[in-house]
């Protein structure tokens, strides 16, 4: 497995996949919906699938005397540690930002600690919505990134409708650490438990659908 992911990252990843983790930087904008720097990560992954169907990835990984759950885990592998790398560069920076700027976000959901945990829900939604659709058809990239995109705006207009309408929200999550830690790190542990649950479904009903297709 080791060499399929270091395949994925020699051959398959698009460099935007890499370009966008700079884009982690957006969480020092004042006044910004921050969970819009965690769409770009799906959208890298989008590049990386739109390419390799132009070049053919998947049709050369099945050559190779590989399973087909294999090609499917390298791609999962190869995605969260994009994704690893992303929530790393945006903790960096969302601790920059609160040295930076004192005032809230007012333009939704502040960058503590429940907003990462928000944000992984996000995270594991758009792999779900991806890649469940994407291995039923991996000729049909973009229908499975169109719907995708509407998943994750819908949570993404959600979570910050939530962070002005919502009372718990917007009294107990929505302001600066390290206030009403406990609470936060609930829904930090929550949103990483779901995050969990929701990849693992992804890569369970991947593996199925990519099975059975005739290839």
């Amino acid at each position: 497995m080791l060499k399929l992911v270091k395949k994925e990252f020699a051959l398959s990843v698009h460099p935007t996949g890499l370009i966008f983790l700079a884009l982690s930087a957006m969480l020092l904008i004042p006044n910004y919906p921050y969970y819009v720097v965690f769409f770009y990560t799906g959208l890298g992954l989008f590049f990386t699938c739109l390419t390799g169907r132009e070049n053919h990835d998947i049709d050369y990984m099945l050559l190779l005397p590989l399973r087909k759950r294999d090609v499917v885990t390298a791609r999962f592998v190869s995605t969260l540690i994009l994704e690893g790398a992303q929530l790393i560069m945006t903790i960096v920076f969302a601790l920059l930002r609160n040295r930076l700027i004192s005032e809230g976000n007012m333009a939704g959901m502040d960058a503590n600690t429940a907003f990462f945990g928000l944000a992984l829900i996000q995270l594991g939604l758009m792999n779900y919505t991806f890649f469940t659709r994407y291995y039923r058809r991996p000729d049909k990239v973009g229908s499975a990134f169109i719907f995708t995109c509407i998943v994750c705006f819908v949570y993404i207009g959600l979570a910050e409708t939530a962070a002005f309408a919502v009372p718990f929200v917007r009294d107990v999550l929505d302001v600066p650490d390290p206030a009403n830690l406990p609470a936060k790190l609930v829904v930090l542990g929550m949103g990483a438990a779901g995050f969990a649950l929701l990849t693992c479904l992804a890569w369970r009903r991947s593996v199925r659908s990519f099975e059975t297709l005739d290839c």
